[in-house]
């Protein structure tokens, strides 16, 4: 079904969209990761974004239940250059369109993604408008410029959990009606380590890997209070990923605040973010963001170059967080960002790429342990 796509600085692009009629609007950037489109589908830092692959043939081993990292599709559309009707994959349960179909998610193909990308790395992201209705490019460009960008929105308030739940064997449990949220929450207090997970958009395999470490883990909600952490009497604080502007999201930044010191906290994408701006730090958006499997970053306590995966627009000045207290443990290699930092009197440390992956390199998967050396400490 013929398409376009249209972006707020006047370009349009011809496409088709594999999934039916529609139409939907976001942040258009690109990732370059090969593999691992079913993650990046559900990947709550996704939210409010159109996300290119640059890797040009998508769908080919299909969908599979296993492989999910939240309970829906977070983009606000999927293009790609050619679209593989028919996976072939002993995992896949479903094609990439029926996915995209059941939730009402645009996916679009026959797109000139090579020369789109080109486009977003010179010109930076943008806002973006894809349709089957309305294909006259004046009127598309008109209104694309008329939906709101991601610069002062909170989008964790679309991601976050409403109710808190345990992570166990791979999987949520909810909690029962008569579960406080108070030290008596633990069921596996004196056996393993306990951490409270902050969920602004947190990708199920953060917790796979904090489960995997030996915590016993309970995800609460965003807004959820620094007397209601105290009452939970954790082991460690857990600050997760999660998209758009970190500077909206004033609630988390107060409380985590006043946890300083508390419980040892760690800190990932959005939680560093986060984490820096609490420390009186500032956040600025990058021209077209960190989004992929390949990005290298020094680490600057061991000297090596660790290959991440990564998927952020907005990241800490490192300047505003000049000071004795703060140690820049890790930085970018393609444009020189903030990559991680520790604190070195309160027991904290953050990194602003995934240690995780899901999908990418397993380079940084020793961040989990430090946590757990951390809190033993």
């Amino acid at each position: 079904m013929e398409a376009l796509l249209a972006l707020e600085d006047g370009r349009t692009f011809p496409c088709r969209s594999f999934t039916g009629p529609g139409e939907t609007w976001g942040e258009v950037v690109f990732n370059t990761s090969m593999t691992g489109y079913q993650e990046v589908l559900t990947d709550p830092s996704y939210r409010g974004q159109m996300v290119t692959m640059t890797y040009p043939l998508v769908g080919n081993y299909g969908i599979n239940p296993e492989d999910m990292e939240s309970d829906r599709i977070q983009v606000s559309a999927f293009i790609v250059r050619e679209y593989q009707a028919f996976p072939s994959n002993f995992r896949s349960t479903r094609s990439l369109a029926d996915y995209l179909q059941s939730q009402g998610v645009m996916g679009i193909d026959e797109l000139d993604t090579r020369a789109l990308t080109r486009h977003l790395r010179n010109l930076g992201a943008m806002r973006g408008l894809i349709s089957t209705e309305d294909l006259d490019s004046d009127s598309l460009v008109k209104r694309v410029r008329e939906t709101p960008g991601l610069v002062g929105r909170d989008l964790v308030k679309e991601v976050t959990t409403q109710n808190p739940y345990y992570w166990v064997d791979g999987q949520p449990v909810p909690f029962s009606e008569e579960t406080p949220l108070n030290h008596t929450v633990w069921r596996r207090r004196g056996e393993k380590h306990s951490v409270a997970a902050f969920d602004f958009g947190i990708k199920y395999n953060i917790l796979r890997h904090l489960e995997k470490a030996g915590f016993e883990v309970v995800v609460v909600p965003a807004s959820t209070t620094a007397e209601t952490i105290r009452a939970m009497e954790p082991d460690g604080i857990f600050l997760s990923n999660g998209p758009g502007d970190p500077e909206p999201v004033t609630y988390a930044v107060e409380t985590i605040r006043e946890l300083f010191g508390y419980k040892p906290m760690f800190g990932i994408c959005l939680g560093q973010q986060l984490l820096g701006l609490a420390l009186g730090g500032k956040t600025f958006k990058l021209k077209f963001g960190h989004r992929g499997a390949n990005q290298p970053v020094h680490n600057l306590a061991t000297g090596r170059i660790e290959i991440t995966s990564q998927n952020h627009g907005f990241s800490v000045d490192t300047d505003s967080l000049s000071g004795e207290d703060i140690e820049v443990t890790h930085m970018n290699l393609n444009d020189r960002t903030l990559e991680g930092f520790r604190h070195r009197k309160y027991p904290l440390f953050s990194v602003q790429y995934h240690p995780e992956a899901a999908p990418g390199p397993h380079d940084a998967g020793y961040l989990f342990g430090d946590f757990v050396r951390m809190i033993e400490q």
